[in-house]
């Protein structure tokens, strides 16, 4: 009955993706919504993109095991990366009126940066994917009894469907509908499961050092560049990113964009509580489950002491959680595939072709997705590699190119790939510092360096027709 249940509720979102699907009528509409998202729906797409299964499974796995500085990435850095949009970057690209970042990345610098931003926005997506399709694997497993691998396949293919038909108008209507299931069904099943165990007697077992939000070691620098880089990792990270570029382009109008996204912000830290809770619960009652796959301790949770319809709640909400995130990450680097590495090839391309072009890519974003997911099963990780590859190729030359006044191609190249480089190359050499931290450091030393080339003609002009479009009035 439980997988009946879940089975319709699949079932449901594949035929309401299908039925948004009629409103693509060409490019616009099926990558930004055709920027006609209210409010309310905006703020669900933005929440519901990004809670996914590294909060509800990652997260209370690593809270569950470290405690209150095991999810300083996420939720704290992820509600922050959608509070410092909000503030700082949903106006001003909101007014560029581009379909991706890649554009982004070629109307203020040059073809080239475009080109090598587009292939790290694009591969920065794979983890992601992978991690969505990994977790609809495995609550499949638990819930039926299929192998992980057919999981995997069978939760994948029922997103791949609706995302391929409807693109961004598809994800905004299910993911309204998933961000309401997400909502009211963690807090019903967090007040039945509060219930069994008064929450003094569950917080009496925790270790004294559990709810540390800081570092409560003696002063060391490497502690504290360790934990700066917990809070960028994602913080930082995601503000780069095709997805959350998609949702402040979608939104009806600039004012849409900026509220939306400081309320997603303020939602998602606040929701991402419950399944934390819920963790500490389950460490609890259940202490068994921490002696297996963590990532498991919540739906162990709750097939071990729940009802049939707080069994329904909970993996209905988790899984609109997964697919909501997993429709997201296909769509956001099948949108730079086909706009900004394909496109420029097609000289004579149609908006319809490209519209079919822009369909095959999310196909090709899936079956690299699946690749990874059948290769790696920790959530946690996919999900923190993704973000930060994009911090330390992506956000400087993006920062500098909305605030500094002095613009350089060959800074934004010197930026992308030396951060790549030290970053890939701190990772092999196992550094006691976070790689990103150098990673970073490398991006800015390489935008400095570049600064020294004298700017082109052409980088002037850019600079002059990127400050007069940002001086337009509100679209």
């Amino acid at each position: 009955m439980l997988l009946l249940s879940i089975g319709i509720y699949l079932l449901l979102n594949v035929f309401l993706g299908v039925w948004a699907a009629r409103r693509v009528k060409n490019t616009s509409d099926f990558l930004l919504a055709g920027r006609q998202l209210p409010f309310y729906i905006s703020t669900a797409v933005v929440f519901a993109t990004w809670f996914g299964s590294e909060t509800v499974l990652g997260a209370s796995a690593e809270f569950a095991e470290h405690g209150l500085l095991g999810v300083i990435e996420d939720p704290f850095g992820a509600a922050l990366c959608l509070i410092l949009v909000g503030l700082f970057f949903a106006k001003k690209l909101y007014r560029l009126n581009l379909l991706t970042f890649g554009d982004f990345y070629r109307l203020y610098f040059n073809r080239t940066t475009e080109l090598i931003a587009s292939f790290f926005l694009v591969i920065s997506y794979f983890g992601w994917v992978a991690a969505q399709m990994v977790a609809l694997g495995i609550m499949l497993n638990l819930i039926s009894g299929l192998s992980v691998t057919v999981g995997i396949l069978v939760g994948s293919f029922a997103v791949i469907i609706y995302t391929f038909m409807g693109g961004m108008w598809s994800v905004s209507i299910t993911d309204f509908l998933q961000t309401i299931m997400i909502i009211g069904g963690l807090i019903f099943v967090t007040v039945v499961i509060v219930q069994k165990v008064p929450l003094v007697e569950v917080l009496r077992t925790v270790p004294a050092n559990f709810f540390d939000f800081v570092p409560a070691q003696s002063f060391s620098v490497t502690t504290w560049l360790n934990y700066f880089a917990l809070w960028i990792t994602i913080g930082l990270g995601s503000i780069p990113q095709q997805d959350v570029f998609q949702r402040v382009m979608s939104a009806k109008s600039e004012k849409t964009a900026v509220y939306s996204s400081l309320a997603a912000g303020a939602l998602y830290v606040t929701i991402a509580f419950l399944p934390l809770l819920l963790a500490l619960y389950a460490k609890v009652l259940y202490p068994e489950l921490m002696r297996g796959d963590t990532q498991l301790l919540l739906p162990g949770l709750i097939l071990h002491s729940s009802s049939f319809w707080v069994k329904i709640l909970f993996f209905g909400a988790l899984i609109s959680a997964i697919i909501s995130t997993a429709s997201g990450a296909i769509l956001a680097p099948a949108a730079i595939l086909s706009e900004n590495i394909f496109k420029p090839y097609f000289t004579s391309i149609t908006d319809k072709q490209l519209l079919l072009l822009s369909r095959v890519c999310v196909l090709m974003v899936s079956v690299i997705g699946l690749i990874m997911a059948l290769l790696k099963s920790n959530i946690y990780e996919l999900v923190s590699s993704s973000s930060a590859l994009s911090l330390v190729s992506l956000f400087v030359p993006l920062v500098a190119g909305l605030y500094s006044k002095r613009l350089s191609s060959v800074a934004a190249i010197g930026s992308m790939v030396a951060g790549m480089a030290v970053w890939l190359l701190a990772l092999w050499l196992h550094t006691t510092i976070n790689p990103l931290l150098f990673g970073l450091a490398a991006s800015i030393l390489g935008w400095g360096i570049g600064l020294l080339w004298p700017p082109s003609a052409t980088g002037k002009q850019r600079l002059a027709a990127s400050n007069k479009e940002l001086s337009l009035p509100n679209q």
